[in-house]
């Protein structure tokens, strides 16, 4: 019997089709005709997570590009990158030019800072500064935290990473818009959690009026279920969402559960 990413990577998909396989947290493998593409994989089994481990290191051998948004475990995974730099043999490691990743061979990574824009192999991503909480730079003014938006196959679609609404944001993501997807976190942000060094994102209400300021066809939210203390109920996601923009797509992601659709 085939595993679940054995069936995902098995999905045959015709032009602008693609296949979005949630994992938990902010982390999804998005599939399109010819390439598949690792969204922040977060695949160490801890005792704290919610979701279990869908997904092993060693089982990512289909990949064109993984990304790691920031330096927080659950978005760049050291402990699973050996296995995945063995595993995956043909992908490319992008992270932000700030964080420095050795766990993954230098001829194997893409370093980007905001606006630069990379083409990999018929792959375009071009990187948008996230704040999380707040807009940080390393002292030669890289941003330590970035989202991706990523062109391929007739697919556009952006991955926020870990991210809070600042000014700017709003205008940038316009500029290169239409969207035929993209993921936000909705976990939100309080004292108490930034008191325990628990940085936060999005309040659900942000992440529902930024998808409502851009052209995204379908938005899915994140960053909701993997950890009992830094969560939110997606539903009052869905209830805003629908309340605010009838009409407008989202799509609540079950881990496991694989979303398929159809670009513009």
């Amino acid at each position: 019997m085939k595993t679940l990413i054995e069936q995902f990577n098995s999905l045959s998909l015709q032009e602008k089709e693609y296949a979005i396989l949630p994992l938990g947290q902010h982390s999804f493998v998005v599939k399109t005709k010819n390439k598949t593409i690792w969204l922040d994989p977060f695949l160490t089994d801890l005792e704290e997570r919610n979701v279990p481990v869908l997904c092993r290191a060693d089982e990512v051998c289909v990949a064109d590009i993984i990304t790691g948004s920031h330096d927080h475990a659950d978005h760049i995974d050291r402990a699973a990158l050996p296995d995945m730099v063995k595993a995956a043999k043909d992908a490319v490691f992008v992270f932000p030019r700030a964080v420095n990743v050795g766990e993954v061979p230098a001829e194997r990574t893409s370093a980007l800072n905001d606006s630069e824009t990379i083409e990999l192999d018929g792959v375009k991503i071009t990187a948008v500064a996230s704040a999380h909480e707040l807009l940080e730079t390393d002292s030669d003014g890289n941003f330590t935290a970035l989202g991706f938006v990523i062109e391929c196959d007739g697919i556009k679609f952006y991955h926020s990473g870990d991210c809070c609404i600042y000014e700017g944001l709003q205008t940038k993501l316009k500029a290169l818009a239409p969207y035929d997807f993209a993921f936000l976190p909705i976990n939100g942000r309080d004292a108490v959690r930034y008191k325990a060094n628990c940085i936060g994102n999005m309040t659900y209400q942000e992440a529902v009026d930024l998808a409502g300021a851009l052209d995204i066809s379908l938005t899915i939210p994140a960053h909701f279920d993997m950890f009992t203390f830094n969560s939110t109920d997606p539903t009052l996601f869905a209830d805003y969402f629908s309340a605010k923009y009838p009409g407008r797509e989202y799509s609540i992601p079950i881990p496991g559960k694989i979303i398929r659709g159809t670009a513009r």
